[in-house]
């Protein structure tokens, strides 16, 4: 086992609010984590909601139980997980092994304080690697994502119908814009979603970023611009209320189920609430400009072990990790959650054969991609704070796209280092 000096752990720990959960509980207060004896292991996770004797948790103890030790759970919100982690890592007191949201992989990896697959001796030649990437960095790889979950197109049907559309006729940005007119002259709204001042914006945004080819290293670039000039067209003709300025994810949900909108762009965490919707739902994949589905970026947690100064540990960690990414382990999370579809092929089938229904999802998951990918690291969260600060300003009507995506660019650039 490698085990590698610490670097600033805490001069990065600021860097990590602007990743934070993009629909965060409040966490517990957590315990300190320490080595532990021989026979308890740490782990940390950001799921306070779900309370010891919870499915989740007695999922985790049975892999510990399979190991033959106990496990020592504390679950935290996404955000003070990280800054956590990092404090822990600073003081040498790190967590046996951390589920960690997955945009702060890389900026934990950078630090030192994360143990690679291969000095763990894991296996992840079956893992999807668009899903992968987001826990790569410098051509090591930091993790292993539990499941991924990304965004989609949830429509009323009933309005779909009145208006004389077939969702299945969606297949690019014109066909789109083309059911946004056609739901407009029966009186209905277009389109709700999030371009909220935090990575909540981002987020919503990344699939019409990408989906007209830009890149997160050029904000103004033409694909980018033309990017944004779709969703400022969308405010303009009436498509979207101005309110999508404001709106969080979970607000967008809200004024979906009002029934007053074809659409929605939303995640895989509301698929049972669309099946309890008061009106027939569907969902697609989002549409690349020139047609096809666009990669919408990836949420979902990493599986990670720091380092340990106990390397003795590494053994029974990897076969705790391993017990909770086999094929079956992977469909036992996404049952779990209801919302993660697993990040192999092997995986993917296996929940289609029980729930056949997700199978958009499992496409959105197959086309989406991580927000650090691209070797982006700690620079993410920098460029992506920029990127929304450009889109709430053009959505506002404060500078025109091409304006607020070149001040974003600099912006960028001279926090990055960039050109």
């Amino acid at each position: 086992m490698i085990i590698r000096n610490l670097r600033r752990p805490l001069a990065l720990a600021s860097a990590l609010i602007a990743v934070g959960a993009l629909a965060g509980c409040a966490g517990t207060t957590g315990t300190e984590a320490g080595s532990g004896s021989s026979d308890t292991y740490t782990w940390w996770d950001p799921y306070p909601q779900h309370e010891e004797g919870s499915d989740w948790a007695d999922r985790v103890q049975a892999c510990g139980t399979e190991a033959g030790v106990t496990i020592e759970r504390t679950a935290y919100d996404t955000t003070a997980l990280t800054n956590q982690a990092l404090l822990a890592a600073q003081e040498n007191n790190s967590p046996d092994i951390i589920l960690l949201d997955n945009p702060a992989v890389s900026t934990l990896a950078e630090t030192g304080m994360v143990s690679t697959v291969d000095e763990l001796g894991l296996d992840v030649s079956g893992v999807d690697e668009n899903l992968l990437a987001a826990g790569e960095l410098d051509g090591e790889t930091y993790g292993i994502p539990i499941g991924a979950n990304t965004l989609a197109l949830y429509y009323n049907a009933d309005i779909l119908t009145e208006a004389g559309v077939d969702p299945a006729s969606i297949t690019d940005w014109a066909s789109f814009e083309e059911a946004l007119a056609a739901v407009s002259e029966t009186g209905k709204r277009g389109i709700t979603f999030s371009a909220l001042n935090t990575e909540e914006g981002s987020f919503q945004f990344l699939p019409w970023f990408w989906g007209a080819g830009a890149e997160l290293t050029e904000l103004n670039s033409p694909e980018a611009v033309e990017a944004l000039e779709l969703w400022k067209g969308w405010l303009d003709a009436g498509y979207a209320p101005n309110s999508v300025i404001t709106n969080s994810q979970n607000t967008v949900w809200e004024e979906f189920l009002t029934g007053e909108f074809a659409f929605a762009e939303n995640g895989t965490w509301q698929v049972n609430s669309a099946a309890e919707a008061p009106f027939e739902t569907g969902v697609i994949t989002l549409p690349a400009k020139d047609g096809g589905a666009a990669p919408a970026p990836t949420g979902g947690e990493f599986i990670i072990a720091p380092v340990q100064a106990d390397t003795a540990r590494y053994e029974v960690t990897r076969q705790i990790i391993e017990c909770m990414t086999t094929s079956e382990g992977f469909v036992e999370t996404a049952t779990t959650f209801a919302y993660y579809i697993p990040p192999t092929a092997e995986g993917q089938e296996a929940l289609l054969e029980e729930d056949p229904e997700l199978e958009t999802w499992v496409s959105a998951v197959q086309s989406a991609k991580g927000r650090t990918s691209d070797n982006l690291g700690t620079d993410y969260p920098i460029i992506s704070e920029q990127l929304w600060t450009a889109v709430q300003s053009a959505l506002s009507g404060a500078e025109s796209p091409q304006d607020a995506l070149d001040a974003a660019q600099e912006a960028a650039a001279a926090e990055t280092g960039g050109q």
